[in-house]
């Protein structure tokens, strides 16, 4: 039998999973990363130990489930998306900790690019807007801020790279990443294809630098016998939401799902399509196969898993995530306590860097359960925002459902309020790896031993759907309740 072992390498985790054949799970392995908080609103993690944590999952899965490193005919990786490393081309030693997604140390500098108005010409090549969210302005603070990395990169010295790219440097030696991750950097013309020489001279940014782009399902290299136990190729690569979109089998013009896990990521397939959002959503790419594009509209939330996380780290009042559910169950129905997590700012379809979070309706009577109930309904009322936004955008027709994945789908009081709240189907798959399914899926159907698009999506099986029970005249209060929230937290 031949296996497929995918890397999917998370914000607070690395992840190694071995699917077989029929495209099932054999076995993981994860391990925890630290992260780092230099100040307030920075949010940093250290390459050596994101690789050092890879390298271990990879080799730890394959001793655990007793596989020849021989009968893994392909690897596939996703990523966290957005993170920005820097390293010396010739040692590999990045020059800085990697910048994660959730970073707003550049908000200044985009707020003067918006004020100089570069926003409609970077929006136009990129999809996406002007925010420290992406790559583009990271990498351009680490040019203006590490000693030497200017002089350095313009002589051709050092490499940027997203998580993918650092890990197949890593792997191969290669330079290389695919379009779904370059779509996320602000530097990559989404419409063209390549990178935006426009845009790089904006940011200052050489682009000698830049990674050579190829489609999600391609040959990235090889990884030699010495790392994993045998010369293993790399042959899928997406960045997480577009490898769940993949995983999902959204394949199809109107399809959506949501992705739950440190933050909330929406995609909506558009097919050939690049819709120019009115709401600030983003047109970004949602998967690349044989040089052709398929589109899509997605709404980012950036605390969604991330405050069970709180709760459990910051609050201490859970000892794990698996607590919430009942804790909501049994939390006083009469308080109305709402939870807007904006620890780092608030995404789509709000856009504010600065803002941060705010807890309303409290009580005397108000204590850990209520809390636990508020944080999983933060979830929904965020994803509403969004998908009430995509949909304004989207003239296309679909079905009103949503397919879920990620940690938080498992609790089934958080998808029966989503399902309430968003007035909609939800989803939920039977296999809920779907971000590592995809990459799976990726590397297998390159290397040729899984089916391709039509006989992966027919293979997509349902586990749960939830239906909404909630009165409308209910879900109305609750929701309008939420958006008096997060005006007033805006306007702190």
């Amino acid at each position: 039998m031949q296996y497929i072992l995918a890397i999917d390498q998370g914000t607070t985790s690395s992840r190694a999973i071995i699917f077989d054949d029929k495209m099932q799970i054999v076995d993981t392995d994860q391990q925890e990363f630290r992260q780092i908080f230099p100040h307030s609103g920075w949010v940093e993690h250290d390459p050596a130990e994101i690789w050092a944590s890879v390298l271990q999952t990879c080799r730890d899965v394959i001793e655990k489930t007793g596989i020849s490193a021989n009968d893994i005919a392909a690897l596939g990786i996703t990523n966290q998306r957005e993170t920005t490393i820097v390293w010396d081309k010739t040692t590999g030693e990045p020059i800085y900790n990697a910048i994660v997604w959730q970073d707003r140390r550049t908000a200044d500098n985009c707020h003067k690019l918006r004020e100089a108005g570069h926003e409609e010409m970077v929006t136009d090549k990129t999809g996406l807007l002007l925010d420290p969210y992406f790559s583009g302005t990271k990498l351009n603070w680490l040019l203006e801020n590490v000693d030497g990395a200017r002089v350095r990169a313009e002589a051709g010295e050092l490499l940027f790279g997203t998580i993918d790219s650092f890990l197949i440097w890593k792997l191969t030696g290669n330079h290389f990443t695919d379009a779904t991750n370059a779509a996320r950097t602000l530097l990559y013309d989404i419409r063209k294809g390549c990178w935006s020489r426009e845009i790089c001279d904006l940011l200052n940014i050489p682009m000698q630098m830049l990674p050579q782009v190829k489609d999600c399902a391609a040959d990235f290299g090889v990884i030699p016998a010495g790392v994993l136990g045998a010369e293993i190729p790399i042959s899928g690569v997406a960045g997480d939401q577009q490898a769940a979109t993949i995983g999902q089998a959204c394949f199809s013009p109107g399809m959506m799902k949501s992705t739950y896990g440190t933050g909330c990521f929406a995609l909506l397939n558009t097919g050939d399509t690049l819709v120019k959002s009115k709401n600030r959503m983003l047109g970004t790419i949602a998967y690349q196969l044989d040089g052709k594009v398929t589109y899509a509209l997605e709404g980012s939330i950036f605390i969604a898993g991330a405050v069970v996380q709180w709760l459990r780290d910051g609050l201490k009042i859970i000892e794990n995530a698996g607590e919430t559910q009942a804790m909501a169950e049994a939390s006083d129905p009469t308080q109305s306590v709402i939870i807007v997590p904006a620890f780092t700012g608030l995404g789509a379809p709000y856009w504010n860097a600065e803002c941060r979070g705010a807890v309303y309706g409290l009580t005397r009577n108000s204590g850990p359960d209520e809390f636990a109930r508020a944080a999983l309904e933060s979830v929904g009322f965020q994803t509403r925002d969004l998908l009430d936004a995509m949909m304004q955008d989207w003239q296309g027709s679909g079905e009103n459902v949503l397919r879920v994945d990620g940690g938080l789908s498992a609790n089934n009081w958080a998808m029966q309020f989503l399902s309430d709240i968003i007035g909609a189907k939800v989803d939920r798959p039977h296999v809920l790896e779907t971000t590592a399914l995809g990459a799976a899926w990726l590397a297998g159907m390159r290397a040729g031993i899984y089916p391709d698009q039509a006989g992966f999506a027919k293979s997509w099986a349902l586990q749960t759907r939830f239906v909404p029970k909630m009165a409308k005249p209910e879900q109305k209060t609750r929701y309008d309740a939420w958006q008096r929230a997060v005006r007033a937290t805006l306007a702190v």
